[in-house]
């Protein structure tokens, strides 16, 4: 039975000369998910990591690699990230024309599909393909860069989603990325969101595998409490 809110941190935070000790604490405190976050300069202002990086984490860790690719023609790098060892991926609506083309490829490598939107996008652009996803990723920021505050305005789209699934028996999760920590996760939670992406609230922490349990619990008590 998957739980109710999952944490999924970000490596992009974290100490990238000590992955495989990052990795170790986050699992001491629960982490459900390794958020995997590649760019490449182009689709994103930033430059990140690629393939070889998934195949060392995938060495390091049973955790599922939830690999995020903002990078342009991710349609060319699908075979090489299920072969590195991604258990799922998650692709951009923007500026990929052939979107369910993509998300089918990624199904036929017998991995998790996923679809991200960025803040400016209406949850309305994926209508034709919320029933051939597991998870719908909303950006609660513009991608690129970590450390940036969450907009609110990700709360309704949450709802929306939400809804949608409710009133169409959709099977999606709803992700979020950006600005996820212990000021935002109890909205978060109530509007939706139940994987949630957390980079520096968890490893800018003294104790990272404490601040994946306090983010968890957070997100519980809060869902507890919604009406």
């Amino acid at each position: 039975m998957k739980p109710p809110i999952a944490i999924a941190p970000s490596i992009l935070a974290a100490d990238f000369a000590a992955l495989g000790a990052a990795v170790r604490t986050i699992e001491q405190g629960g982490a459900e998910l390794v958020h995997v976050d590649v760019m490449d300069g182009h689709f994103v202002p930033n430059i990140s990591i690629g393939v070889p990086v998934v195949e060392s984490l995938r060495k390091a860790t049973r955790l599922p690699l939830d690999v995020h690719l903002m990078i342009e023609a991710p349609e060319r790098y699908i075979d090489a990230f299920a072969d590195a060892g991604a258990d799922s991926l998650i692709v951009h609506q923007e500026g990929n024309h052939h979107l369910q083309r993509l998300l089918a490829s990624i199904r036929h490598r017998n991995l998790g599909v996923g679809v991200a939107i960025n803040p400016a996008t209406p949850v309305g652009t994926l209508a034709e393909v919320l029933g051939e996803v597991d998870a719908v990723l909303v950006m609660s920021v513009n991608p690129g860069f970590g450390g940036q505050k969450f907009l609110p305005g990700s709360l309704g789209k949450m709802r929306r989603l939400r809804e949608l699934r409710e009133r169409e028996g959709y099977k999606y999760r709803i992700e979020v990325d950006g600005g996820v920590g212990l000021d935002t996760v109890t909205e978060i939670a109530r509007a939706g969101g139940e994987i949630l992406v957390a980079g520096t609230s968890v490893f800018h922490q003294a104790d990272p595998a404490e601040a994946v349990r306090k983010l968890r619990q957070t997100g519980v008590d809060a869902l507890a409490q919604r009406v």
